[in-house]
């Protein structure tokens, strides 16, 4: 027998549970060889794999769908039961991507973050350029759980270089992910926004989202995948090379980076300074650029951006 233990947080057990918990017995009467049971905060699953993994992405479907409108129905919690499909992602007025934790909505915020999400819309592979705080990676990650959610991919991989302003991985203290996860973190920072803890850490342990270093991708043909690879200029053209290479049917990749944070050695020229060379023009692959009136931060890293901007171009 396996044993599933799922942690509500931050909603109303009355409208989640229902009166008298009637939502989690309509589950449990639809998979009578499995005990769910309810207590506080937490329900607890007991029974065999695959009805687990079947109760589980229906709890997760209503806790999306709790955050989004506040409430769950008994009629809800039927439909649920009778399809093998969690509810689209509805588009709405607003250009909603997905409804984040606490139902917050995600949504592109400046004209050229939209420019990006046509982009990736109506292309396989797209490059969003630009400097720190324009939101290509938080924009990146909500357009892979907008894929996931909606059934257009069966999985999410994130990749990025472990290159971080000359460090060496090898003199870092810990194991391989204790040194790898910093380099990570702002990843996970985005999908903690969108993606309950529980049903993330869910995703994560049966590799419906999958984070690793670059260097693991060599070999494999990504299929069907949301791909996307952060923080391309520390990549060496040979790395990016690979990466690209990896792409497989029903796959869709981003690749971000910023051309003014590049922490490659001296001699070592950037792989995504090479790539927007070598593919320019190349139908199916899509080029944006994103500027200083695309940061998403507090005000002054705008102001920030463009007074190291104008740097720049004064040294020229």
């Amino acid at each position: 027998m396996v044993e599933k233990v799922i942690t509500l947080e931050n909603v109303s057990l009355l409208e989640f549970l229902g009166v008298d918990n009637d939502n989690i017995k309509e589950i449990a009467s639809a998979f009578p060889e499995s005990k769910i049971i309810s207590r506080g905060n937490e329900i607890r699953i007991q029974g065999s794999s695959p009805e687990i993994i079947r109760i589980n992405q229906i709890l997760y479907s209503l806790i999306d769908r709790y955050n989004k409108f506040g409430k769950i129905t008994r009629d809800e919690v039927k439909n649920l039961i009778q399809t093998d499909d969690e509810p689209m992602i509805e588009e709405g007025q607003d250009e909603v991507l997905i409804f984040g934790n606490r139902g917050i909505k995600i949504v592109p915020k400046t004209p050229n973050q939209k420019i990006l999400v046509d982009a990736v819309n109506e292309n396989d592979l797209v490059f969003a350029i630009g400097p720190a705080g324009t939101g290509k990676t938080y924009i990146s990650v909500a357009l892979a759980v907008k894929a996931l959610k909606n059934k257009e991919v069966k999985k999410i991989i994130i990749t990025r270089p472990a290159v971080e302003a000359g460090e060496n991985l090898g003199f870092l203290p810990g194991d391989l992910k204790e040194k790898i996860d910093p380099y990570l973190r702002p990843i996970y920072d985005a999908l903690g926004d969108m993606i309950p803890s529980e049903k993330l850490r869910y995703y994560q342990e049966n590799s419906v989202i999958e984070i690793a270093p670059l260097a693991y991708m060599r070999g494999r043909t990504l299929n069907n995948a949301f791909v996307l690879l952060d923080e391309a200029q520390n990549t060496t053209p040979m790395q990016i090379k690979m990466f690209l290479t990896r792409m497989g049917p029903d796959s869709k990749v981003i690749v971000n980076g910023d051309r003014t944070q590049i922490d490659l050695p001296n001699n070592q020229s950037s792989g995504l300074i090479d790539a927007t060379k070598v593919l320019k023009g190349v139908e199916g692959i899509s080029f944006i650029e994103l500027d200083e009136s695309d940061v998403v931060r507090h005000k002054l890293v705008k102001s920030i951006v463009k007074a190291y901007n104008s740097k720049n171009k004064d040294s020229k």
